[in-house]
């Protein structure tokens, strides 16, 4: 059931997304008196699960649920070549219109894109508030030690963070993204029982961090690992109770749940002894270990209080820019570093697989716009970037002419159409091949 919550989640905000898209490119061109043969949802290779035509436009429904397209008259993209286009040029084409208005046409999409994102944080931040846990509320500090990484960089479990590159730090979930978009060596400044100190990260350790698959891991606020309830049978024989404390496992003393995710999936399939203390008792008890890396418990919540910055109807408007404007800054920041090489994150691409995942496996709305308003960026950036075939690649042409006066011919157009096509389809199998390595592994 969680699969398939997570399945119609991705293909309805694909859906959205997609539609206001290619809507943004649809009014534009009407707005210029250029003509759009088809605007379908989804895709009709073959045949449309509906269509009806209105004006000079068909509309319709596709049968494979990929997004949608919008074919405009005129124009060199994967829908037509320079055969399609012939004839002479026709005043309602876009190839007829002045470059400015063809590059508005362009443009409209992306702009779509970044708007759903800008309405969606307007409506996030005035229905549930910033809620964030604050750095300085976190009192017993974070824990590093996940694959003695943190511990050989100099860090301790429980050691709070005050800075990162004199940046205070107030948003606890920022600690970690400090150190993903890092471009340089890091000067973390710590507290370790009431001193502060500071602790130098290398740039050529960070990418070697950012290498591994469990790098999300590397910093986490430290909990207990007190149990809430026992969610399985198993769980009930083995003789845990609600309210035991974990403090250790097969003879490992490890008072903090973090760690406990990757120590119990390397038993998965087997069974484990967990040191427990009940009251004033201190036990060892066996446990057996699902296939999953599960022991069937849940833990109780995180003993912090999160806080949470209410908006009204007109103060969501600047929060709502302000949230827009940070996740294209930061989303630019990791695609930056995708593509040196040197950090390794190419490895970390992925496709629909991917995507899907990043929903939950329970319907949230929350959840739900917030997902969606994360994508609508990544679909506006990537758009935007020079490659024949998207967006960005059409622009690039247009502005050379705007710039030249020389219009681009439209055999080099329908090449580099091809080029592009070429280049997407090799990133998408990358993508969705990497979801496929990471599943067989």
């Amino acid at each position: 059931m969680e699969t398939l919550i997570r399945i119609v989640q991705f293909f309805l905000s694909l859906t959205l997304l997609v539609t206001v898209h290619e809507f943004g490119h649809f009014i534009m061109a009407r707005a210029f008196k250029i003509r759009v043969d088809k605007f379908y949802i989804f895709f009709d290779w073959g045949f449309s699960l509906f269509k009806f035509k209105r004006g000079d436009t068909e509309y319709g429904m596709g049968w494979l649920p990929l997004g949608g397209y919008c074919q405009i008259a005129g124009m060199i993209d994967e829908n037509q070549t320079t055969k399609d286009l012939a004839s002479e040029p026709q005043p309602w084409e876009f190839r007829s219109k002045p470059a400015w208005q063809r590059f508005c046409v362009l443009v409209a999409g992306v702009t779509m894109n970044v708007i759903l994102a800008f309405v969606i944080y307007c409506g996030i931040s005035y229905a549930w508030g910033e809620q964030y846990l604050a750095n300085e509320d976190v009192t017993n500090g974070y824990g590093y030690a996940f694959n003695a990484d943190g511990e050989a960089l100099g860090f301790k479990d429980g050691d709070g963070i005050v800075s990162i590159n004199d940046e205070q730090i107030v948003n606890s979930a920022s600690v970690l993204s400090r150190v993903i978009l890092a471009e340089s060596d890091l000067n973390v400044k710590v507290v370790r029982d009431g001193v502060q100190s500071d602790i130098v990260v290398p740039y050529q350790r960070i990418n070697e961090l950012r290498q591994q698959e469990d790098f999300g891991q590397f910093c986490t606020v430290l909990c207990p690992f007190i149990i809430d309830s026992l969610a399985s049978e198993s769980a009930q024989l083995s003789g845990l109770a609600v309210g035991d404390r974990v403090v250790g496992i097969d003879g490992i003393d490890e008072p903090h749940f973090g760690q406990y995710a990757a120590l119990l999936a390397e038993r998965a399939g087997g069974s484990t002894e967990l040191n427990v203390v009940r009251g004033e008792e201190q036990l060892k008890i066996l446990v057996p270990v699902d296939s999953e890396g599960k022991i069937g418990v849940a833990i109780e919540p995180l003993p912090y209080t999160l806080r949470t910055k209410k908006y009204s109807l007109f103060e969501s408007v600047p929060a709502g820019a302000r949230l827009t404007g940070r996740t294209i800054a930061n989303y630019w920041s990791q695609l930056k570093l995708i593509v040196k090489p040197d950090t390794g994150l190419y490895k970390q691409v992925g496709g629909f697989i991917a995507i899907g995942k990043i929903f939950p496996g329970t319907w949230d709305w929350y959840s739900f716009w917030t997902m969606t308003a994360f994508l609508s960026i990544i679909l506006a950036i990537m758009n935007i970037i020079p490659i024949p075939g998207l967006d960005g690649g059409h622009t690039l042409f247009t502005l050379w002419e705007m710039i030249t006066r020389r219009k681009v011919s439209d055999k080099v157009l329908e090449v580099a159409q091809y080029i592009g096509l070429f280049l997407l389809l090799a990133l998408m199998l990358f993508a969705n091949g990497n979801d496929i390595y990471r599943l067989f592994k």
